[in-house]
């Protein structure tokens, strides 16, 4: 079955940087966009990254574009959110996930366009 394990996780003081991991299995990972959310306390799941198949194209959130960064690596079948000048509002669980439509063109940046999701990896930052 799929399985999405992220990682990387942790506390870091405000404007530290992380770089999370999230490791496919059980998928033809190139053929699959992928996408990062987190989802802070109290609040909804919200979008923060996407990343097409082959890495040509990638979409943010406007409140990260300069400071996050996704990539990914289809030969180790994982894919990666750098966070640098972090905030305490960044503080959330992190969740990367798969499309549920594997590849298409537009990215998605709705919670219902991924089909597989990871546990999740907390990220605390630290005012």
């Amino acid at each position: 079955q799929v399985q999405l394990v992220e990682s990387g996780g942790g506390l870091v003081q405000a404007g530290g940087s992380l770089r999370l991991s999230c490791t496919a299995s059980g998928l033809t990972f190139s053929f699959y966009n992928m996408g990062w959310f987190r989802q802070a306390p109290g609040k909804e799941r919200e979008f923060v990254a996407a990343i097409g198949w082959n890495g040509g194209n990638t979409y943010y959130t406007d409140s990260m574009k300069g400071r996050f960064t996704i990539s990914r690596d289809n030969v180790k079948n994982m894919v990666y959110l750098q966070m640098n000048s972090l905030k305490p509002e960044d503080t959330a669980v992190y969740y990367c996930a798969a499309d549920r439509q594997g590849l298409r063109g537009l990215l998605g940046t709705q919670s219902r366009d991924y089909g597989y999701w990871g546990q999740g990896t907390p990220v605390t930052v630290s005012s």
